[in-house]
């Protein structure tokens, strides 16, 4: 890796290219509305600072790994992310990054984004009267 790519925004951001793709990779195999749900972390977290490329790699990695598990067990999104997921993912964060501003648009992008993954995990009752 040449030193531009170690110290450029974007490998800041995402980490070594390699270990983005494999993320990516592994985040297409998860069922779609646990896939919806990722991404929508995903986009919310690319608003905090990164500290370093490792971390952010590291912080990805672990974001798969949760939801690869959930979807194994079973386990509905809103049990990882509970009533409020900016408030999950911000603390989810905090373990590997000092932080950032995130404006109001991308808090409610979020909130609608996980609102639309669990919309199939609670719409197995019959709506019709």
């Amino acid at each position: 890796m040449s030193e531009v790519e170690k110290t450029g925004f974007l490998s800041k951001v995402i980490g070594p290219k390699k270990r983005w793709r494999a993320y990516k990779a592994r985040v297409k195999e998860l069922p779609e509305n646990h896939r919806t749900a990722v991404e929508a972390i995903e986009r919310y977290l690319m608003h905090f600072v990164p500290t370093d490329g490792e971390s952010n790699a590291s912080m990805f990695e672990d974001l798969a790994d949760l939801f690869e598990q959930a979807a194994v067990d079973g386990t509905p999104i809103r049990e990882i992310v509970g009533a409020d997921p900016v408030e999950f993912v911000e603390a989810f964060a905090q373990n590997y990054t000092e932080g950032g501003y995130v404006p109001a648009r991308a808090r409610k992008q979020l909130t609608d984004d996980i609102e639309h993954a669990t919309g199939s995990e609670t719409d197995t009752e019959d709506k019709t009267v």
